[in-house]
């Protein structure tokens, strides 16, 4: 077989041409719009949250309203400033989001979810930290849908033998 790779003369030649093939890489481009703020799109549960971001002192709006007024338990504020934290950027954006759908705490994850989202847009190098805390994957966990004969998704009604 003339094909064969004998030697590591051979294999360094193979690998030579494979690394020629190879596509350059290049690094991420920030994206911001016109008001220089980065936008994205963050999902959890049944809620979806429309994300801004731009550089600030570190206030959130949410629907309108502070965070504070909006998400009033301290568990819920503290999910929005996780971001924030593990990217140790804290007080340094603004945040304006819109969220829809769902209830508070699927709310609260999905302007999470946005503003991870966001921040890697705006700056590209926040990306491995963020992503190393699990922030810009999509928790895909939803409510399962209820079967028919069945009293919820899997709760079965009493059994009754007679």
């Amino acid at each position: 077989m003339a094909d064969e790779i004998n030697t590591l003369e051979d294999l360094n030649e193979v690998a030579g041409i494979v690394a020629a093939a190879e596509v350059e890489i290049t690094p991420r481009e920030p994206v911001r719009d016109a008001l220089g703020r980065s936008y994205a799109t963050g999902k959890r549960k049944d809620a979806v949250a429309r994300v801004w971001i731009k550089p600030g002192s570190g206030k959130v709006i949410v629907n309108g309203k502070e965070m504070d007024a909006y998400f009033a338990r301290p568990v819920l504020q503290m999910i929005l400033r996780q971001p924030f934290q593990v990217a140790g950027v804290v007080d340094q954006f603004d945040v304006m989001a819109t969220v829809k759908g769902g209830g508070l705490s699927g709310q609260a994850g999905a302007v999470k979810h946005g503003i991870s989202k966001a921040l890697q847009i705006y700056e590209p190098s926040l990306r491995g930290a963020l992503k190393a805390a699990g922030f810009i994957t999509r928790d895909s966990r939803v409510v399962e849908r209820k079967k028919y004969g069945k009293a919820k998704a899997r709760k079965s009604f009493q059994f009754s033998k007679r």
